[in-house]
C-alpha cells in the first residue's frame, strides 16, 4: 500500500531539475555595463557595433565583452568608473539616434542562457532610483478632440458648400450651428453623420433659425481618454529611452494616472524635467494682411494674436499647418549664424502640407509656436487638492519663406539647452494630453542594498523557524515537509525568473507569507494522520486517509487565498500587484510540493511494507 509508480519519480526529478535550473541564475552577481538601443527608426546593426567598438578602443576603455543581441548592443566592463566613461563616450559618438544606458549585465553561464535561464530584475525599492506618479489631464484631451472636430466640421461644410449663419463652441464642449433653412441643416447633419458618427446630433428650431448641436457620445469620450493614456505611456517610454535608462517600469494606475519607476537613476531632476514637460510645436502662417491688428484693433475671425518671446505681439492665422504629431525626427544643429537650432524631419502628411503651403506663400512669413502646459496643485481651506493647469504659447520664430520647403527645415531662436530639450521631446513624440508629476520619491542605492539584506534575512529566519518547528513536532514527516518547503521556494524563484518578473519588497513579503501558507497544508495532512492513528487505524491506512481526507480542506483554504490575491491584483497598483503575483505563484507551487512531492517522499520511506508505528 502507498507505493509510488515509476512516473511519479520521473516527474519529481523533472520538477526538481526545473526549479534548480531556472533559480540558479539568481546566484550569479551582475557586472557593470552599457546598453545601446535604436530610437524611432534607427536600426542597431553590425555597423553601429563596430562604431561603438572603435570609440571605446580609442578612448582606452577596457571591454570584457561586447555583443549585438536582439537589436541591442550590450558591453560588459570592469568597473562603474569604466561604465560611466563608456556611457558618455558612446553618447557623444553615436548621437541621439542611439540612446545609451548604464545597465547591470547578468553573468549567467552560457549553458544556462541557452536553456532560457535569466535572473529576476530588482525593483526600485531594492536597487534604488526614482518613482514618479503622473496625472494625465483628461479634460485637456477631451478639449483637444473637440477643437479638432470643430475645425474639421467647418472645413467639411465649407468644402460641400453648406452655408451656416453661425457656429460657436458651448461650455460643455458641444458645437452649435445655426442655419437659415431646414434643408441646409439637414444636409449638414447628414454630412456630419457620415464623416463623424461618434458625434451625437440634436436639432431644434429657434426664433426662425434652424440649429444643430453636435456633441461627443459618452463612449467616444471614454475612447478618447483611453487612447490619450496609452499614447502618453508610449511617449513617456520613448522619452525614457532617449534619457538612456535601462529596465524602466511604466504602468497605468487607475483611469488617469501613470506610474514611472526609473531604477538606477541617481539624479531625478533631469528625468523630472523631461518627463514633466508637455512641450510641442504648431506651425502657422503669419496674417500679413492684418498685421496692424497685432498691436491694436479688431482681430479677424480667422486669426489670433500671439506673443513673441520678446513680448511683442504678432497676428497668426488660426489654421495649423502641422504640429509636433507630424515630426518623426529632431536633432540639434547649428544655424547660419553659428547659433543653436533644431533640425526637423516631417512625416509624409506634414511634408505635403509644408510643401503646398510654403510653395503658395513665398515671401510671406511662417511662425513656429512653442506650446507648454504647466500644472500646479492648489489646496483649499478644507485640505482638498485641485490640479490647476496653465497653457503657455509663444512664437519662437517667424522667418520669411524664401523658397518651397519639404520634409526638412530648421527652427532657430532657442538657446543651447532649449534646443537640446526640444529636440529630445519632439523625437520622443508629443503627448496626447498634458501630464503632471503629483508624487515623487527617491530611493538611494544604499537603502536598496539594505532592503535586499533585510528582505533576504526575513525570508531566511522565517524559513528556518518553520523548519525547526516542523522537524520538532512531526519528526520524519516534518523533515519531508521541510524538503518540500525548500523545493517550493526554489520553484517560486524559478518561475519568477522564467517570467522575467521584477522583484520588489512586497514580492519578498509574498514569499515570506507563502512559507507559512505552504507548510499549513502539511500541518493539515499530518494532523489528520495523527487522528487516524489515534482512532485505531493501521499506519499505512492512516497515511492514505490523511492525504485523501485533508485534500478538499487544503483546496478550499488555498482557493480562498487565491481569490483574495486575484482581487488584490485586479484592484491594486504596482507594489500590491507584485505582492499578489508572488502570493498567487506561491499558492500554486505549494499545492504541488505540499501534496504531491511530500506524498511521494512519505511513500518512499514508508510505502510497500508492514509498519507498527509512524514517526509523526
Amino acid at each position: 500500500m502507498n507505493k509510488n509508480p515509476s512516473w511519479k519519480y520521473l516527474l519529481l526529478l523533472l520538477i526538481v531539475a526545473f526549479g534548480v535550473i531556472y533559480a540558479t541564475p539568481n546566484l550569479y552577481q551582475s557586472e557593470p555595463g552599457v546598453q545601446v538601443i535604436g530610437a524611432r527608426n534607427a536600426v542597431v546593426d553590425t555597423k553601429v557595433l563596430e562604431r561603438a567598438k572603435r570609440a571605446l578602443d580609442a578612448a582606452g576603455v577596457e571591454i570584457k565583452n561586447i555583443t549585438l543581441e536582439n537589436g541591442k548592443i550590450r558591453a560588459r566592463l570592469n568597473s562603474e568608473e569604466d561604465q560611466n566613461t563608456a556611457r558618455d563616450i558612446l553618447r557623444a559618438k553615436l548621437g541621439t539616434s542611439y540612446p545609451v544606458a548604464a545597465a547591470d549585465m547578468p553573468t549567467t553561464p552560457s549553458w544556462l542562457e541557452s536553456l532560457g535561464g535569466a535572473p529576476m530584475y530588482l525593483g526600485l525599492d531594492l536597487r534604488g532610483g526614482v518613482h514618479f506618479l503622473m496625472q494625465v489631464d483628461m479634460a485637456a484631451a477631451e478639449k483637444k478632440a473637440n477643437d479638432n472636430y470643430y475645425e474639421d466640421i467647418r472645413k467639411q461644410l465649407r468644402e460641400e458648400g453648406i452655408r451656416y449663419s453661425g457656429i460657436n463652441r458651448q461650455d460643455n464642449g458641444a458645437i452649435f450651428l445655426r442655419f437659415k433653412t431646414e434643408e441646409l441643416r439637414d444636409q449638414a447633419r447628414g454630412k456630419v453623420a457620415s464623416e463623424s458618427p461618434e458625434l451625437l446630433a440634436t436639432t431644434k428650431q429657434d426664433n426662425g433659425s434652424f440649429t444643430l448641436s453636435l456633441q461627443l457620445t459618452e463612449v467616444a469620450v471614454a475612447e478618447i481618454k483611453s487612447a490619450a493614456l496609452k499614447k502618453n505611456m508610449l511617449a513617456l517610454r520613448n522619452r525614457i529611452d532617449q534619457l538612456g535608462v535601462s529596465e524602466p517600469v511604466i504602468q497605468q494606475q487607475g483611469s488617469d494616472r501613470i506610474v514611472v519607476q526609473l531604477p538606477g537613476v541617481k539624479d531625478p531632476s533631469v528625468a523630472k524635467g523631461i518627463l514633466g514637460k508637455t512641450a510641442t510645436l504648431e506651425v502657422h502662417l503669419v496674417d500679413e494682411a492684418n498685421a496692424a491688428s497685432a498691436v491694436s484693433g479688431r482681430v479677424p475671425s480667422g486669426s489670433k494674436r500671439y506673443k513673441h518671446r520678446d513680448g511683442s505681439s504678432i497676428l497668426l492665422q488660426k489654421r495649423v499647418m502641422f504640429s509636433g504629431d507630424n515630426i518623426i525626427d529632431a536633432s540639434v544643429s547649428i544655424d547660419e549664424t553659428g547659433g543653436p537650432a533644431v533640425s526637423l524631419t516631417l512625416d509624409s502628411k506634414g511634408a505635403n502640407v509644408n510643401s503646398d503651403v510654403t510653395g503658395d506663400n513665398i515671401g510671406n512669413r511662417m511662425a513656429i509656436v512653442y506650446i507648454e502646459t504647466l500644472g500646479e496643485t492648489k489646496i483649499d481651506s478644507k485640505g482638498n487638492s485641485t490640479l490647476v493647469t496653465k497653457e503657455i504659447k509663444e512664437v519662437i520664430s517667424a522667418a520669411r519663406i524664401n523658397e518651397q520647403l519639404g520634409r526638412r527645415f530648421i527652427i532657430t531662436g532657442l538657446d543651447s539647452q532649449e534646443a537640446k530639450d526640444l529636440a529630445l521631446l519632439l523625437r520622443a513624440g508629443s503627448l496626447a494630453a498634458p501630464v503632471f508629476i503629483i508624487e515623487e520619491r527617491t530611493v538611494g542605492p544604499s537603502l536598496g542594498a539594505d532592503n535586499i539584506k533585510k528582505g533576504f534575512t526575513s525570508v531566511l529566519y522565517g524559513f528556518l523557524l518553520v523548519l525547526v518547528f516542523m522537524i520538532v513536532f512531526y519528526r520524519v514527516f516534518g523533515a519531508v515537509a521541510s524538503f518540500a518547503l525548500v523545493l517550493n521556494l526554489v520553484i517560486i524563484v524559478a518561475v519568477l525568473s522564467l517570467l522575467q518578473a521584477t522583484l520588489t519588497l512586497p514580492g519578498v513579503a509574498g514569499m515570506v507569507l507563502t512559507v507559512g501558507m505552504a507548510v499549513d497544508a502539511n500541518v493539515l495532512i499530518f494532523e489528520r494522520i495523527r487522528e487516524e492513528i489515534q482512532a485505531g487505524a493501521a499506519p499505512q491506512m492512516s497515511i492514505h486517509r490523511g492525504y485523501d481526507n485533508a485534500f478538499s480542506t487544503i483546496i478550499d483554504a488555498n482557493l480562498t487565498t487565491l481569490i483574495a490575491a486575484l482581487v488584490l491584483f485586479n484592484f491594486g497598483t504596482g507594489p500590491i500587484q507584485g505582492f499578489a503575483i508572488t502570493l498567487s505563484i506561491g499558492i500554486a507551487t505549494s499545492m504541488v510540493t505540499a501534496i504531491f512531492v511530500s506524498r511521494i517522499l512519505v511513500n518512499l520511506f514508508y510505502g510497500g511494507r508492514r509498519l507498527d508505528s509512524l514517526s509523526i
